[in-house]
């Protein structure tokens, strides 16, 4: 069976698509499955936040960099669907980006991490637009929004409900703002870290995932 494709991205930059990324993918390890992590950030966050695993601990699945493809990433990131049972892809944050354009072709998901505030909620409706466009073309992506780096405020309240009427579902699971992710990014996740909290977080993202992607 090819492998089921995960494109995580978003037009802003700072609203955690990497490190949902990073924390999500061992979670599929975990429970068995082969993954690939596509960084298509010129920065190469992915790919640093992997290196930085030490030898005795390496981060447990491959990155490979593909940000110079552009409009050709859906052809390169086909090459190996047969070899995994599932490729996380990290996009540059940019709404008008032919890679994240390219890479949405062919999609099963598409993940939007969104921080709850007014700018955010703002800049997400070009992304918004990006994945309606591909629907035409891709008429099988499931697009969901991923709360990340949630602070318990009344502003962020106040967004969170904005955001029901988005036009884009929320899935439950939320990423609150926690140390643990910072830590994280020295080349593992917070699934090995001591912070129950993290862990259910992003266990409780995976389930999500899982359920959307059944056969």
């Amino acid at each position: 069976m090819p492998a089921k494709i995960i494109v995580i991205t978003n037009q802003k930059g700072g609203c955690g698509k990497t490190t949902v990324t990073m924390n999500l993918v061992p979670a599929f390890v975990k429970n068995g499955f082969k993954v690939l992590i596509v960084d298509g950030d010129p920065q190469g966050t992915a790919t640093r936040w992997a290196s930085a695993a030490s030898d005795n601990n390496p981060y447990p699945a491959p990155v490979i960099g593909l940000s110079n493809t552009n409009d050709k990433a859906h052809n390169e990131i086909k090459k190996h669907i047969h070899n995994y049972d599932y490729i996380i892809v990290d996009c540059p944050p940019a709404a008008d980006s032919e890679f994240s354009q390219s890479a949405l072709l062919v999609a099963d998901l598409a993940l939007v991490p969104i921080k709850p505030t007014p700018p955010d909620l703002w800049a997400a409706v070009g992304i918004k637009k990006v994945i309606n466009s591909v629907l035409v073309q891709n008429e099988n992506l499931i697009s969901k929004l991923v709360i990340s780096m949630r602070q318990t405020n009344s502003m962020n309240n106040e967004v969170l409900s904005i955001l029901k009427d988005f036009g884009i579902e929320m899935l439950n699971s939320n990423i609150f703002q926690r140390t643990a992710y910072t830590q994280a990014s020295l080349g593992t996740s917070v699934l090995h870290l001591k912070d129950p909290k993290a862990i259910a977080e992003i266990s409780g993202l995976y389930a999500e995932i899982i359920a959307l992607l059944k056969p």
